[in-house]
């Protein structure tokens, strides 16, 4: 066993001496009071009167710690053998003073333990002969992070059917159930999010049931026992029939509860539905408690006949402690509406609740939160994760901020497998981005939550006595792509040999974001839909001063170039009627700089770049994904349903179904992404024809709206399709070689004739090299060459050199994931692996874009192209990150003639910039966003 008591022996023994004598004590003076009142009746006390009455006595203590647990030497967690590690000359984020400490110095971790913080001397380290050093040179080092809304364990990657532990479809009320139960020790994110920096994780049960039951906080790191139990921190004393020590406080434990839509829809029932269960099962757990109340009652007042045995239900249990104060109750809860009814839920039973999850509209109603009984409950949020279904429909990226300034708790977190917990602190990044403090976004996921979670006695913060979980990063943690270098979980290193890419200077401090008063008042003004749609320059010329660089498309590569850069102030564009007239120098265009009816914007060091893509969800078929009432739909899949006999043999296109003027879409413009292909939505092994939209337009007549009708034939080959691998594969061989009929024969037979690619959503590395085997014989039979891309592709980076060769392209995501068995092997990139999975196939010559899965993701694909920069060790340059997302996409999908839209950006690049202008030269004008 790795645990070890919080006290030694000798002062166990006097403890409990203590307390028996207090037993004793109080039931000889409850005795004796008895006696004297009584009349010439005498009750026997019974056998069992000192444990009724401790038992009476503990309903009243409070959760935490024991009142000498900062006394301790050694963490209970400690592993013996481990050796003390002194972190020298780092740059220390300490949680302190509000999150606004920086200590310059070293720590040193022993026994589980942060032993000091500041400065350690020679005479100090004497205590320590065994002691590792490791030299910070400078960098950051922050506490470990802290997740506080994780399905780690219980919603196992890759997911299969008998790792799937987060929900019980059994009742709408079962606060008896618990995650520790389902938590599996060999789910593969654990390591992965240890690379994150994530060292302790809340696991919960899912959200299918309002009450679904007892969560389990976590640390992550493998332990020798490998058991479930001998990962958790602080588990309730009663765990495993453990003895529990009446006079000593219970640890905190953790409930799961759950509004609004997901409980609705799994028990199809409503709202309505949903309050009843949450108000029935808080009645029988009042109605137990009370019970409880009324013979502590009688026992304490010496009344023992009768009295029987304490009323007890172990499945009503945890909801009683939930009213006496003692359970953090964790609440997935999106809308207004829902929120409300659990205010008036807590006021009703008397309880509080730890934290409001996803609570989208939270920002909106934060008065109505400070209603809830106890205390507010704070805000565990995403950064921009939005719109995927009606609940979610009004999130805000500005909510961390307005919460903030209303005086709530603010948590980032990553729902994971929702959200990969590995990239937990891109959450805090984004929010500072959007105007979240940088000390508050540091403690949303640090100190924040562990004071939720009932952990601020030992976690969250680096202070002398806490648990030495600590990273060490290689740039500021709220710095775009920062990785941490290594990881302490209870003083354990846990990277064995981290990989670390070369970051610019400019990343070791907190970056300065831009301004976003305006948007945060019109989020508010407008409950969350604000206006999104561009404002037209109203002059013809546009003077954009202050420009740092300029890119521009290279047409004779179909690449991106770098066609002016300074340090100075004096770059500048002038832009009339949407096209660039002059550029460079402010003595290169005296002319248009003395123009009186010109707008000038300064971009403070910006620059002016190609048009962004985004190629990989369904934009601008779907205004909220999980609403089908909004959405295109799904196609047919020929090999696994019947096909109406109507379409039997149409290749459906995108163009058909496309939506306009969808939120994601205005917002990816407002971010600089000015184009999308998109191809229809499909579950199966024939998606259709892609199609190539501008995402500012209005609607499909507006000139430019659709840029090209048909772009790519898309398939998809998978191992979880149903259908088998060798079927979809003889399937495809076929088609190639013209065995089709129709519509669906003549699109295949362009592809064969190069006119349009063939875009193959394919994860796994073997069936990818199926694919590569096809190509060539099929090339063999037609003597014709193939344009094929590879989509998704997690392990393709297995055939990197291969797929090289075959003149194959490949479209990934740029933070793979193993969400299912054919993405298990993926390249994670640092401080796992030396290599990122782009940064290989860039290695390999092989043209490889960047894509995103969900359609709010769009909005961030400038960060996606600057993170695979940073993580690439100089593979990439600027113009070739921005190639990842525009040039290359379109040369990969069949994009004929890419828009010359130009973007500029004001202020740094990362998390510094900021899109202010769309230069649309095949309109004429200059949009303003």
């Amino acid at each position: 066993m790795e645990k070890t008591p919080l006290y030694p022996p000798t002062a166990r023994k006097r403890v409990r001496a203590a307390q028996l004598a207090l037993v004793l004590l109080v039931v000889s003076s409850y005795a004796f009071t008895y006696l004297l009142w009584s009349d010439s009746r005498v009750e026997t006390l019974p056998i069992n009167a000192a444990t009724i009455l401790a038992q009476c006595s503990a309903l009243h203590l409070t959760p935490g710690p024991p009142n000498d647990f900062h006394a301790r030497t050694q963490s209970d967690r400690f592993v013996p053998g481990t050796k003390p590690t002194l972190i020298r000359n780092a740059s220390i984020w300490t949680g302190l003073d509000s999150g606004n400490e920086v200590v310059y110095g070293d720590v040193l971790i022993d026994k589980g333990l942060v032993k000091k913080v500041g400065s350690v001397n020679l005479a100090m380290l004497n205590a320590y002969p065994d002691v590792v050093v490791l030299d910070a040179a400078g960098a950051w080092v922050s506490p470990g992070i802290v997740d506080l809304h994780s399905h780690l364990g219980v919603g196992s990657s890759p997911s299969l059917n008998g790792a799937r532990d987060s929900n019980s479809h059994a009742g709408l009320a079962l606060p008896w159930l618990r995650s520790l139960d389902g938590l599996n020790t060999h789910d593969d994110a654990y390591q992965l999010s240890i690379s994150g920096g994530v060292t302790t994780a809340n696991v919960l049960p899912g959200s299918a049931d309002a009450i679904g039951g007892q969560a389990f906080v976590i640390k992550l790191r493998p332990t020798a026992e490998r058991s479930s139990s001998a990962m958790l921190l602080e588990p309730p004393f009663s765990l495993n029939g453990t003895y529990v020590d009446p006079f000593q406080r219970p640890r905190w434990r953790q409930m799961k509860h759950a509004c609004g839509e997901n409980p609705s829809r799994v028990y199809s029932g409503t709202r309505m539905d949903t309050q009843w269960a949450f108000r029935q099962a808080y009645n029988t757990a009042r109605i137990l408690k009370d019970k409880q109340d009324a013979y502590c009652g009688k026992a304490l007042a010496g009344q023992w006949t009768g009295l029987g045995e304490f009323p007890e239900d172990l499945q009503w249990e945890a909801l009683v402690d939930v009213l006496r104060g003692r359970v953090k109750v964790q609440n997935h809860c999106y809308e207004g509406v829902d929120i409300d009814g659990m205010i008036r839920l807590t006021n009703e039973f008397k309880f509080s609740i730890a934290a409001f999850y996803h609570a989208h509209e939270a920002y909106l109603v934060p008065d109505l939160i400070k209603k809830a009984y106890g205390h507010p409950p704070a805000v565990a949020i995403f950064a921009t994760h939005a719109r995927f279904k009606r609940e979610a429909s009004r999130g805000s990226e500005f909510a961390p901020r307005i919460l903030a300034d209303n005086g709530l708790d603010v948590v980032m977190k990553s729902d994971h497998p929702v959200l990969d917990s590995r990239h937990l602190i891109y959450e805090a990044q984004q929010a500072h981005y959007f105007g979240l403090a940088a000390n508050l976004a540091l403690a949303s996921v640090t100190s924040t939550p562990a004071r939720i979670m009932g952990q601020d006695h030992r976690i969250g913060r680096l202070i002398e006595g806490f648990d030495a979980d600590i990273i060490v990063w290689d740039s500021h943690p709220l710095s775009l792509g920062a990785t941490p270098t290594q990881v302490f979980i209870d003083g354990i290193a846990q990277l064995e040999k981290p990989y670390t890419s070369t970051k610019p200077k400019s990343a070791q401090k907190v970056p300065a974001t831009p301004n976003f008063d305006k948007e945060i008042a019109d989020a508010i003004k407008y409950e969350g839909l604000p206006p999104l749609e561009p404002e037209t320059a109203k002059s013809d010329i546009v003077v954009f001063r202050n420009v740092g660089s300029i890119f521009l498309k290279n047409a004779a590569t179909r690449g991106v170039s770098e066609v002016f850069t300074s340090a100075g102030a004096d770059g500048v564009v002038v832009v009339e009627k949407g096209r660039i007239v002059c550029s460079g120098t402010q003595a290169a265009c005296p002319t248009a700089l003395s123009r009186s009816d010109a707008l000038h914007l300064d971009l403070e060091g910006g620059s002016i770049s190609p048009g962004l893509v985004s190629y990989g969800s369904p934009l601008g078929l779907t205004h909220i994904t999980g609403e089908p009432s909004t959405s295109d739909g799904p196609v047919f899949d020929p090999l696994s349903i019947l096909v109406p006999e109507i379409i039997d043999g149409t290749v459906i296109r995108a163009a058909d179904g496309l939506l306009f003027a969808t939120r994601d879409a205005l917002l990816g413009y407002r971010n600089g992404v000015t184009s999308a292909v998109t191809a229809p939505s499909s579950y199966g092994f024939l998606s259709g024809l892609s199609t190539v939209f501008g995402t500012a337009a209005a609607h499909k007549l507006i000139d430019g709206a659709v840029i090209q009708k048909i772009a790519a034939l898309h398939v998809a080959l998978s191992l979880s399709s149903g259908i088998s691998v060798s079927t979809q594969i003889a399937t495809l061989r076929s088609l190639l070689l013209g065995e089709g009929e129709g519509d669906l024969a003549k699109q295949f037979a362009d592809v064969v004739a190069g006119k349009i690619p063939l875009v193959v959503d394919v994860e796994s590395a073997d069936i990818i090299a199926s694919v590569l085997v096809l190509k060539k014989e099929v090339e063999a039979a037609t003597g014709k060459t193939i344009r094929i891309t590879l989509t998704g592709a997690t392990e393709a980076h297995l055939l990197a050199k291969e797929i090289g060769l075959a003149g194959v392209g490949v479209i990934v995501q740029q933070r793979p994931y193993p969400k299912t068995w054919q993405q298990k092997r993926i390249l994670a990139g640092p401080p796992l692996t030396q290599s990122s999975a782009i940064a290989k196939f860039v290695a390999n010559n092989v043209t490889v874009g960047i894509k995103v899965t969900d359609p709010s993701e769009v909005r961030n694909t400038r960060f996606d192209m600057a993170w695979a920069a940073l993580e690439s060790n100089g593979a990439l340059g600027k113009a070739e990150a921005l190639a990842l997302v525009s040039t290359n996409l379109e040369k990969l999908l069949g994009v004929e003639d890419g828009s010359g839209d130009l973007v500029a950006t004001k202020g740094g690049s990362g998390f510094e910039g900021k899109v202010v202008a769309i230069i649309l030269p095949g309109h004429g004008f200059v949009d303003l966003v």
